[in-house]
């Protein structure tokens, strides 16, 4: 631990962890929250508003704080709800409601928060959510670069269905939604002025349509070993990239994890910005990707639904769950070499969400 807080501690790698679990656990500490994961189970429910429902109820909670507001692919707003929609959809929730809270610099132009409004306005809808309560609060110049927006959401966790960062298994495949690095590099370019021949732009979506597709596959299928409790865990690898995601994973679930360098989509203006600024994809934010951790059993079927699905199409299996080198990510490179893959340690990108 620091004496004081640094841009790395934000960076979701090695030092965001030691912040949560040195100091905020410390004082927050309960069964819920110990799980650390995207969101928070709590207990079963059986009415939600006028609505009989059986389930859990799962809520989170997130702020952004990116540089630019606006960049290729989407907007501050459009973040701030995928992020969220996105952190209840791992948990294996249907995300239903969301709050807002908006950090206002005095001078910010009218015409970009009614831009960044109408974004999260149009975003919500498309998820299928709705945003029911919020807050307003506006800084002196100079205290908040703009605008900062906080968001929490509510969804439900269909019954048999339990997803965790702690339930990955020896035997389990690694499938990975698309493309690695779109969206950090795109934050990158977008602050250092780069340009390439072709335009980086962010994965920002909202991916509970997709995780929802994934699930009611498996519910038709007739074999046990293919219901929707084949799907072990589910991660969207944001801060600290995919292999922070992993890390996170093989931790909790005392498991190796072993990846094919090879398999893990790379878009070629990702890697050539990467390349420029002495960085790797692996480690780079994604804000519309997932990682999931299928039985064996299952893994074939949940690759196909995820390749109909509009933010599964690059949908690819990059590597396996096992039971030796526990807690540790082991990354097979191209020349058939191994070499451990680390959490983040400092930072990589400061401010992309």
């Amino acid at each position: 631990m620091f004496d004081k807080i640094l841009l790395v501690h934000g960076s979701g790698g090695q030092l965001s962890h030691e912040l949560v679990e040195h100091l905020f656990l410390k004082y927050f500490d309960n069964p819920i929250l110990a799980r650390m994961d995207d969101a928070a189970v709590i207990g079963e429910t059986r009415f939600f508003g006028k609505n009989l429902v059986s389930g859990k109820l799962a809520f989170t909670t997130d702020s952004y704080v990116v540089s630019p507001i606006f960049f290729p692919g989407g907007d501050i707003g459009k973040l701030a709800v995928c992020g969220t929609v996105n952190d209840l959809a791992m948990s294996g929730a249907t995300p239903l409601y969301l709050s807002t809270g908006f950090i206002l610099e005095e001078g910010l132009e009218l015409a970009d928060l009614e831009r960044v409004v109408a974004s999260m306005a149009a975003t919500a809808q498309a998820a299928g959510v709705q945003i029911v309560t919020g807050d307003t609060k506006v800084v002196d110049h100079g205290k908040a670069d703009k605008l900062f927006i906080n968001t929490a959401g509510i969804g439900m966790v269909p019954v048999g269905v339990e997803p965790g960062s702690d339930q990955a298994q020896p035997g389990d495949v690694v499938i990975l939604s698309g493309t690695v690095g779109d969206h950090g590099m795109t934050i990158m370019s977008q602050r250092e002025g780069l340009r390439f021949d072709s335009p980086l732009v962010s994965d920002c979506a909202p991916l509970s349509g997709l995780v929802a597709t994934m699930l009611d596959a498996l519910s038709s299928l007739s074999t046990p070993l293919s219901s929707p409790k084949a799907i072990h865990c589910l991660r969207d690898p944001t801060r600290g990239g995919l292999a922070t995601a992993l890390n996170e994973v093989a931790g909790k679930s005392r498991v190796g994890i072993e990846i094919e360098e090879h398999a893990v989509p790379v878009r070629d203006a990702v890697r050539a910005a990467c390349e420029l600024l002495g960085l790797d994809p692996l480690y780079v934010a994604n804000e519309g990707k997932l990682v999931a951790f299928v039985a064996p059993a299952a893994a074939d079927a949940v690759l196909a639904t995820m390749r109909t699905h509009e933010y599964g199409r690059e949908a690819t299996i990059i590597g396996q769950v096992m039971a030796e080198h526990a807690g540790r990510v082991v990354l097979r490179t191209a020349m058939g070499a191994r070499r451990i893959l680390d959490m983040l340690v400092g930072e990589q990108l400061p401010r992309i969400c």
